[in-house]
């Protein structure tokens, strides 16, 4: 039997934080309001992170904190404080990319594993083994690597040097997420966490004498999508995976919902254990695909791992498909099978629902018998956040969220 690898989630606030936990991640990152990637998402302030990491560890779950922003001299005074913050928190690593602050790391937060980020472009057994012999215990691979290449990374590095790789989620159109475009047209820096995502605007060319005169890259009414790259999703290829000797399977999307977390995480989870429970004869639960189809995203793809990034750009438009949508979110949820949601978007009396839970396939039901507070069965639930209650023939869990397909427009 292979080593079960660690199902790594991401967490962008305490709440999606909670939710990865509950359906299945063995591993969360996050980020502090600084030295982070995601500047857009919410992140974590110092009394909020010291609760994520307490909350996760009293679960069994590991916190690792990114600080892989390319810092700059500026940064370097405000370093020392934050690392001792997160030593004393807890983290059980800093993913860092500059060797500035893998220098300050192990100085001022020496109890602390390092993960080399996936920006330093790990593409060779030596660039790994050198970041192995700098202290690193992990490193997270380049997304440019094809599963033959990671697997003669696994042969030339020694086994106390773990290989994390990104499984699913959205891939830039850069080197291993390090690009230069959005600060050259935003000003905004994508190393320092600010990326505009500028790979997803549509572009036209302009000739130098014509000014204002736009003229499409190809023949296309709704424009051209140079930089725009497909989503990576690897859920049908866990066996692969694990036969390459990646530890730690990374979703990305720090900057998503809890749904998303939830949804994403429950899917892979049932992919691994389902693998693990019968490797011989494995074959992907059903639902699982389904499950990551049903979450906002662009076109899936298998990234780098077969060879070349083959049909990787998606040049039609940067839309996500959104086939379903989050009905309500648990306000409290009871052994009994009474239930009370959050409502997020409209239903109808009688509508087709689905219920997902933690470690379950989803359950499908109509809507025939819920109520408001009042206890009033309305024809149309569509008040934003207004109490919605239900019951069910079974205990519901206090992490299950309400979904619905989405309504068509005409």
């Amino acid at each position: 039997m292979s080593k079960k690898p660690e199902l790594l989630s991401p967490a962008g606030d305490l709440e999606k934080l909670r939710f990865a936990i509950a359906y299945g991640a063995d591993a969360v990152y996050l980020a502090g309001q600084q030295f982070g990637m995601r500047a857009a998402a919410a992140n974590f302030t110092e009394e909020a992170l010291r609760e994520g990491i307490a909350y996760a560890h009293a679960r069994g779950v590991k916190c690792y904190i990114t600080v892989n922003i390319m810092p700059s001299n500026r940064d370097l005074d405000a370093l020392p404080p934050y690392l001792e913050v997160l030593q004393d928190a807890g983290a059980d690593a800093l993913i860092v990319a500059d060797v500035g602050v893998l220098r300050l790391a192990q100085r001022y937060a020496p109890r602390v594993p390092l993960h080399i980020s996936t920006q330093t472009s790990i593409l060779n057994y030596e660039a790994a083994n050198f970041w192995a012999d700098l202290g690193a215990e992990r490193a997270v691979l380049a997304r440019e690597l094809s599963l033959e290449e990671i697997a003669e990374i696994r042969a030339h590095t020694p086994k106390t040097l773990e290989l994390e790789a990104f499984v699913h989620g959205a891939m830039c159109i850069s080197y291993s997420g390090r690009c230069l475009i959005s600060q050259y047209m935003t000003g905004r820096d994508a190393n320092r966490g600010a990326c505009a995502q500028p790979c997803r605007w549509s572009y036209a060319l302009m000739e130098e004498k014509r000014p204002g005169e736009f003229f499409p890259v190809e023949e296309d009414a709704r424009g051209t999508y140079l930089y725009n790259s497909k989503d990576m999703c690897m859920i049908g290829h866990v066996p692969e995976l694990i036969a390459a000797g990646i530890d730690s399977f990374k979703i990305e999307g720090r900057n998503k919902t809890a749904y998303y977390a939830a949804c994403v995480t429950g899917a892979y989870r049932a992919a691994i254990d389902s693998y693990q429970a019968a490797p011989e004869e494995f074959a992907l639960p059903s639902f699982c695909m389904e499950e990551v189809n049903k979450v906002s995203h662009r076109e899936y793809y298998t990234g780098f791992y077969f060879g070349s990034a083959e049909n990787g750009q998606h040049y039609g438009d940067s839309q996500y498909i959104r086939e379903y949508e989050v009905v309500g979110m648990p306000v409290c949820c009871e052994a009994d099978g009474s239930a009370v949601f959050a409502l997020k978007n409209r239903f109808f009396k009688g509508e087709e629902l689905e219920l997902l839970q933690p470690g379950q396939p989803p359950y499908v039901f109509r809507a025939e018998q819920a109520v408001n507070d009042e206890g009033e069965a309305l024809e149309l639930f569509n008040v934003p956040q207004m109490r919605v209650h239900f019951t069910f023939p079974f205990a519901v869990d206090r992490f299950a969220i309400l979904r619905k397909r989405k309504e068509r427009s005409n």
